[in-house]
């Protein structure tokens, strides 16, 4: 059997959620049936990692969504690597990949790791971002939801609005609490003794970082045993510097830029904090559950579904700084509480979000759309919500 060449198309080469996802699939996907392609828009560590695995990578660079300007090369790679399948990773990957692929009659898969519209926007802006996701969604051979609360805000925004629910998941073999793993403590200098809170994500107005030092500030005032590891890179990060620099918190924050260590740096964690506006479901939170964190999170979709309020961690409500502060001392200060939330963390994802089972539901809307049993908004024989 002649295999299939799918298209997987990434926004950027930089590690963030639906990066981490696509790196996720490539790994699992049954090689004897699937080849696998990959564009990113930028390069970065994620296409490095694929050029180590030997997979075909190309960047054509471009920070823009709708860049028109690109489209006709896009086009050209699509031709010259025999394209099959396109599965666009984002709303800027399909943004720039979609035109392409239709005038070549290349069918689009479209996975939304997020929407690009949310609460908090300007309404004009907010009604021009529901109008790109529509046309879009509407292009798509197959949208893909990675939680059914996203599904959900897309079916309230979108007219005839038509997806597919298949939930992220996670490499268990890559991310378990008993693997060996680098002293990241003693690397950095964070004394064993200190009850260690982790944020690890793009420093971006989504994911909140600002708001989470302003929050540990406030904590550490009460309980100076807390430290604060951030790691990532981001249009936030030069803010963030300064505003530990003003505080004099350099001895109790630590900011390192992206890793490709992820699971050393969970297990050196206690907490593991995720303060976002908005998410699909997000990658970093399942693999810090997997690792057997003890998770706070903000209450917006798809962390919800995941996270069970003290049942197998805490929800703060998004943007609220004094929530947040006393979900950090509620657990720094309960080794118990913490403990458990650790364990019904790992037993969550160990039951529910799964990379292996992920690739298969992906794989199996590929074969539909090759076995011509998906078409423009219909939905293929996979499980929905």
């Amino acid at each position: 059997m002649q295999q299939i060449n799918v298209l997987e198309c990434i926004r950027q080469g930089q590690i963030g959620g639906g990066e981490s996802h696509l790196l996720s699939v490539v790994e699992n996907l049954n090689r004897s049936v699937f080849h696998p392609v990959i564009l990113s828009f930028t390069d970065g560590p994620m296409i490095e990692r694929l050029r180590q695995l030997k997979i075909d990578s190309r960047v054509i660079f471009t920070e823009k969504p709708f860049d028109f300007t690109k489209w006709k090369k896009v086009r050209h790679f699509l031709k010259e690597k025999r394209i099959d399948i396109v599965h666009a990773h984002g709303t800027r990957a399909n943004s720039n990949v979609l035109w392409a692929a239709r005038s070549l009659n290349i069918p689009v898969v479209y996975t939304v790791h997020g929407w690009s519209f949310h609460q908090d926007q300007h309404p004009a802006i907010r009604y021009i971002r529901v109008l790109s996701e529509q046309y879009l969604t509407s292009r798509s051979a197959v949208n893909i939801c990675v939680s059914a609360s996203s599904q959900q805000s897309g079916k309230a925004q979108i007219k005839d609005f038509r997806s597919i629910v298949i939930n992220n998941g996670i490499d268990q073999k890559k991310f378990f609490p008993s693997a060996t793993v680098k002293d990241i403590r003693h690397e950095q200098g964070i004394s064993k003794d200190a009850v260690l809170v982790l944020f690890i994500a793009r420093f971006t107005h989504q994911k909140q970082p600002l708001l989470l030092i302003r929050a540990f500030l406030q904590a550490a005032k009460e309980m100076p045993s807390l430290h604060l590891l951030m790691v990532g890179d981001g249009e936030q990060k030069k803010e963030a510097e300064a505003l530990i620099s003003d505080a004099d918190a350099g001895s109790s924050i630590t900011l390192l830029p992206f890793r490709q260590d992820v699971p050393d740096v969970l297990a050196a964690a206690d907490i593991f904090v995720l303060p976002s506006l908005w998410e699909g479901l997000p990658i970093g939170l399942l693999e810090a559950m997997a690792m057997g964190k003890a998770i706070i999170a903000s209450e917006v979709d798809g962390t919800k579904e995941v996270i069970k309020n003290r049942e197998n961690g805490l929800l703060v409500a998004p943007g609220n700084i004094p929530a947040l502060t006393e979900a950090i001392l509620a657990l720094a200060k309960n080794e118990t509480a913490r403990k458990a939330y650790q364990h019904q963390a790992q037993l969550t994802v160990k039951k529910e979000f799964n990379a292996s089972v992920m690739t298969r539901q992906i794989e199996d809307v590929y074969k539909d759309i090759v076995n011509g049993k998906a078409t423009p908004n219909s939905q293929p024989n996979v499980r929905t919500a």
